[in-house]
């Protein structure tokens, strides 16, 4: 016998006694958990976002569409970029003034290829203020997801207000579970025993957010 066969034996077992449910999954389990903590307008969430974000140790910057190519241009050349990796379905725009080698993503590319890209630009999925997370479900202009776990340096972006939620149910609701899912909350980080905190273990060590308004949100608090 071998192991999976053992494991689906001792699995079988365990549910020989449960009775059959007909209910479908959706209504078989309760959820009467909150879906949004308080409530908050679009300017707030966006804050609340960019808030955590910055907790999560992201640095976080804000721009208008038009102001997308020059900030990304600005970021790569502060950290002295050489080579960019660039997903398919990427946005012209988003790297047009880009000085930096422009590396598309390859399926034949290794993890050494990946390593030697200095940075990475993609867009997302979805953001979720109240975690400070960013989900990436490798749809267009965001790639596979090794491209975002190699490279020393992840840019983001997140249209805003239209690509922002309050919530984790509400990110679920947008997400299909079916692809490829990688929820980012903040840069790569570990620690040991001692709580000594390392950043760039598995991971990007730098992820910078630019959160793009797409009409105006001002970050009123009240």
């Amino acid at each position: 016998m071998s192991s999976r066969d053992l494991i689906l034996g001792r699995v079988r077992h365990a549910l020989a006694d449960l009775a059959d449910d007909p209910a479908p999954y959706a209504q078989a389990v309760e959820r009467t958990y909150l879906r949004e903590h308080g409530e908050r307008t679009v300017g707030q969430t966006v804050a609340l976002l960019a808030e955590n974000l910055a907790d999560y140790r992201a640095v976080v910057h804000r721009c208008t569409g038009p102001e997308v190519a020059g900030t990304v241009a600005r970021l790569l050349s502060a950290r002295g970029a050489r080579t960019v990796l660039v997903p398919a379905g990427l946005p012209p725009d988003w790297s047009a003034d880009v000085t930096a080698d422009r590396v598309p993503d390859s399926l034949s590319s290794t993890a050494y290829d990946l390593d030697r890209a200095d940075s990475v630009i993609t867009g997302c999925a979805v953001a979720v203020a109240e975690t400070g997370t960013i989900v990436l479900d490798g749809g267009p202009g965001q790639g596979r997801r090794r491209i975002t776990l190699v490279p020393d340096h992840h840019i983001c972006v997140v249209r805003v207000p239209g690509q922002v939620v309050s919530s984790v149910p509400q990110a679920l609701e947008r997400l299909d579970p079916a692809r490829p899912l990688t929820w980012i909350s903040g840069p790569s980080a570990t620690s040991d025993i001692e709580l000594d905190r390392v950043e760039g273990v598995h991971g990007p060590r730098t992820l910078e957010v630019l959160l793009v308004d797409e009409q105006p949100t001002p970050l009123d608090h009240g």
